[in-house]
């Protein structure tokens, strides 16, 4: 085949599976997450309020155990027994309090719309933006007669946006007041500063008081200095403390302000938080200390302090708080909208999912109303109807039968799913020929008319949890068919690669009756399901889902099946050695995948494939001959094995950063030195010597950045200069300066290169765990081609050799689960795990002071592609060391790669803890980039290696050895 051919071949290869990867990355959220959001739904609320006006205070980033736990700060020598006093002594003697719940991911936005929306976005929403409303929820805001909000560019307008014009009033302070290089506690201080301003100009403004003074008003106010502080400084420091403490007085001073300016004692309050702070400053996963925050509501409307139940409300989290004498009523966040919306007496938000905490008879709930017991039988009603609504809504979209409206109107539903089958307990048809749901509500309606209030709480909370799954019920109704789907064009991408291995392009022609069969199969399949789906009206990704698996599996029918027979008719075939290296393949794989959960294990890999591999799988004479070499590669898996092994939460070490800095110098100084005086590399030297420069220039700036960082001066406008000047230079430096390097060379250049980037965006050991990485992959070159130089032609193999010049061994299958290792520990050995707020934002302050979560974001992206440089160089040397055809390695790795991804996404889950809620999406979403980048990684290899590896010609018509 002329080499030209086969890099189109190659290329198209890599396109479509990068495409494959990135689309299916989509299937976990249509098959486990999809959007709550629908439109259509009767609106319906309490008749009236408790309060007149709400307050809602948002602390975002606040934990509830360090609010709460007395001497929570003791390792800090300023720190007061009781952190925030005003909230504590509220808790003990006027209100109500509780811990709520989040969901993942816990992250500003989602937080925030169930707080306020009453709805947990899906997953994916976080990455539509902060400060946007794609998604048109309505919310408690929308609801009220007026709303005035106070804080973030990047909260505020997301509930501005769709609402009635001029009902929601924001004010923010400007982007660049978010810089985590200064005190944060300014920005809460803003915040009640603009609520002074407003209550001081509606004594001159007639209209603005006229608003202030209806009833039905919404106060926000949303305290992120908290969340700026704890990313900074993390949640233990000082700093959090003192944030704390600012949030405590604002408390204590917005009370003062508005018994000031009203005088009537009708106003309620609520104070919670959005998400909490893992100990290292970072949120985003279901990590308990992210999950679990503070609900405190006072005022009126609302009961105060109740003595604690039988058993006991606490547990082991809440008893160090030395609050035991008073009932904790936890919550989930969403059920905060509904609680906000009784105080003030508003409809309920149409696509609210939350629980009013009163409407359970069996508890305490937070409502102190006038009505008493029969105003709470309303309000339980209410929430029933709001779910009943929801549900009515998305079991319309999927039946075809004829509705009762709470009206008693009737409707027609659109078909939308074939041989639909409707969830029992609400839609059984009884004597009278009405749904379930409708008899049990007239059971409620007809409680209340007879005064039997708590037997209608009884009930509502019976057909809530009723309502609540059966809406779980239908968002889980496509389930099983989408996890076939992906699991069939999983397999399917498996067997298409496979095409590429096999010694099918000399194959004879495909017989024509042979292709009409696939087509009209391929056809038949991929028509029936579109009318399926067309009917359901399903998402369209739904269609690109079966088009993957419908090609994949036409040309592994074409193509693959007559090549895997005439491989398995051969004499030359092994049943057993099949067997063994499918066992290989199936344990490595699956080790991999625990490895996510259990990070010792990476350390375990590198001692099997430094230690156990060499010592007990080579042949005598290859391990007496290269006895040095194997030595230096044991050595080099251990060292390297440590990093998994350390702990993930780390500190800023400026000693260790420098240490790092120093050993990558020292690998650059040692590779200049061993170059040899010929005039060629006379240039390396110098192109060497001035990465070398760079180098040293960074551990200079970054050590300045961090001295001025850790005494609060904040960044010094010049350091940062100088470090975004360096690091850009320094990354373009060996792409922009052509030098003729051997292949060694070439990679101790582009090894310096991003040693700029980890140094300066470091915490800790990622310099040294970059020096052993780099260290060990270079070893791993000499190692194989040490191997296969032995085995020579003795290792048995088949006998096909593809046109390309490509002969298959059953060693190549090992290679390429070692190219896998790597690719997962690249990402996993500097302390990462599958979480996505294990990433440290300290290092990005360096460069980045003020708040910018997409430039953030990308910094840490860069940081964690620089291994993966190196990797790429490296697997492409040893492609052509091995005297191969360009791919050809990575196109083993590829059949296999896929096996993690299906384990991750049969084991993603949407209940249980949000801990393995979260993790269960970021090993899924982790894995199945990582797979997408091992393409990129050989593509960007050939790329980066092109002008010092062996051409391809001088391979075709040697024999492949």
């Amino acid at each position: 085949m002329p080499d030209s051919t086969r890099h189109v071949n190659v290329l198209k290869l890599l396109i479509l599976g990068i495409i494959f990867h990135i689309v299916f990355i989509a299937s976990v959220f249509d098959c486990y997450f999809k959007s709550p959001v629908v439109h259509g739904m009767t609106r319906y609320g309490s008749s009236s309020g408790e309060s007149k006006r709400l307050v809602l205070i948002v602390g975002d980033g606040l934990r509830a155990d360090l609010l709460f736990t007395p001497n929570g700060f003791s390792s800090i020598n300023s720190a007061t027994e009781v952190v925030a006093p005003h909230l504590r002594s509220i808790v003990e003697k006027r209100g109500a309090f509780g811990v709520s719940h989040t969901r993942v991911p816990t992250e500003s936005r989602p937080g925030h719309v169930a707080i306020i929306g009453g709805m947990y976005e899906d997953v994916s929403a976080v990455t539509k933006g902060w400060k946007s409303n794609p998604v048109d929820f309505d919310s408690v805001f929308n609801q009220s007669s007026h709303t005035f909000s106070f804080g973030s560019p990047d909260i505020l307008p997301m509930f501005a946006t769709g609402a009635t014009p001029g009902k929601v009033r924001s004010w923010c302070y400007d982007e660049e007041a978010e810089d985590f290089t200064k005190d944060a506690t300014t920005l809460d201080t803003w915040v009640l500063d603009q609520l002074r301003v407003l209550f001081r100009n509606a004594s001159q403004d007639a209209t603005l008081n006229s608003n202030l003074r209806e009833d039905k008003v919404i106060f926000f106010l949303h305290l992120l200095g908290l969340d700026t502080t704890g990313h900074s400084y993390r949640p233990h420091s000082e700093e959090y403390m003192n944030n704390i403490q600012v949030v405590d007085e604002i408390v204590r001073e917005t009370e003062k302000l508005f018994s000031d300016f009203y005088g009537d004692g009708e106003t309620a309050f609520v104070f919670t938080a959005d998400h909490g702070m893992s100990k290292i400053g970072n949120h985003g996963d279901g990590d308990p200390d992210n999950t679990r925050t503070p609900l405190i509501a006072w005022g009126k409307g609302i009961r105060g302090p109740l003595p604690d139940s039988s058993p006991s409300s606490h547990d082991d989290f809440s008893r160090p708080w030395n609050l035991e004498h008073v009932l904790r009523r936890d919550v989930s966040q969403a059920d905060i909208a509904p609680l906000m919306a009784s105080l003030i007496g508003i409809d309920w938000p149409v696509n609210s999912v939350g629980v009013l905490p009163d409407v359970d008879h069996t508890r305490a709930g937070f409502l102190n109303p006038r009505g008493g017991e029969e105003a709470l039988a309303h309000m339980a009603l209410a929430n029933t109807r709001v779910l009943l609504e929801h549900y009515r809504i998305k079991h319309g979209k999927l039946s075809s039968t004829i509705e009762f409206e709470f009206s008693s109107l009737q409707e027609l539903k659109q078909v939308h799913v074939l041989f639909y089958k409707p969830f029992g307990p609400l839609e059984d048809m009884g004597d009278s020929g009405m749904p379930a749901r409708i008899r049990k509500l007239a059971s409620i309606e007809q409680s209340l008319r007879e005064g039997q209030w708590n037997e209608v709480r009884r009930q509502s909370a019976q057909l809530i949890d009723t309502c609540l799954e059966g809406l779980r019920y239908l968002e889980t109704y496509d389930r099983f068919l989408i996890r076939s789907i992906v699991i069939v064009a999983y397999v399917g991408w498996a067997a298409y690669t496979s095409i590429f291995l096999l010694p099918t392009l000399d194959s004879p022609p495909v017989v024509a009756s042979r292709k009409v069969v696939a087509n009209a199969f391929t056809l038949l399949t991929f028509f029936g399901f579109a009318m399926t789906f067309w009917i359901q009206n399903v998402p369209w990704t739904f269609y690109i889902y079966v088009a993957f698996p419908c090609y994949f599996w036409r040309e592994f029918y074409l193509q693959g099946i007559p090549a895997l027979l005439r491989v398995i008719s051969q004499p030359s075939f092994s049943s057993r050695q099949l067997f063994v290296y499918g066992l290989l393949v199936v344990v490595s794989l699956q080790s991999m995948v625990a490895a996510y959960t259990y990070r010792y294990i990476w350390s375990v890999g590198f001692a099997i494939i430094g230690v156990l591999w060499p010592y007990c799988a080579w042949p005598s004479s290859t391990l007496s001959q290269n006895w040095k070499l194997a030595l230096q590669w044991a050595l080099s898996c251990l060292v390297t094995a440590v990093f998994p092994l350390l702990p993930v939460d780390k500190k800023e070490s400026l000693p260790t950063i420098l240490f790092g800095g120093a050993v990558m110098l020292f690998i650059g100084a040692a590779q200049t030195w061993s170059s040899d005086s010929s005039p060629s590399f006379k240039n390396i030297k110098f192109s060497m010597f001035f990465q070398v420069g760079l180098l040293v220039a960074t551990m200079a700036v970054t050590a300045s950045s961090v001295v001025s960082l850790q005494a609060k001066n904040g960044l010094p406008p010049h350091n940062q200069i100088a470090a975004w000047s360096i690091l850009v230079i320094s990354s373009l430096y060996p792409f922009v300066f052509q030098v003729q390097h051997s292949s060694r060379s070439k990679i101790i250049a582009l090894f310096l290169s991003f040693s700029v980037c980890f140094v300066v965006l470091s915490i800790s050991i990622e310099g040294l765990f970059y020096s052993a990485f780099t260290c060990n992959l270079l070893l791993w070159i000499d190692i194989e081609a040490a191997v296969r130089k032995k085995l020579g032609t003795n290792g048995s193999t088949p006998k096909e050799v593809r046109s390309d010049g490509y002969r298959f061994r059953a060693d190549d299958v090992r290679i390429a689960l070692f190219f896998l290792f790597f690719v997962q520990v690249a990402f996993f050995g500097t302390g990462n795990v599958a979480s996505i707020s294990s990433f440290y934002l300290e290092p990005v302050y360096r460069l980045v002071p003020v708040f910018n979560p997409f430039l953030m974001a990308a910094l840490l992206i860069f940081k964690i592609v620089a291994p993966y440089v190196i990797l790429s160089a490296v697997f492409a040397t040893l492609n052509a060391r091995l005297r191969l055809p360009s791919f050809s390695l990575f196109l083993v790795a590829l059949t296999l790669t896929d096996g993690m991804t299906m384990s991750f996404f049969l084991n993603v889950t949407d209940t249980g803890s949000w801990l393995e809620i979260g993790q269960s999406i970021s090993f899924f979403c982790i894995t199945s980039l990582l797979l997408v980048w091992s393409a990129g990684i050989c593509a960007a290899g050939e790329y980066l290696m092109g002008d010092t590896l062996i051409p391809a010609e001088s391979i075709r018509g040697k024999k492949v050895t």
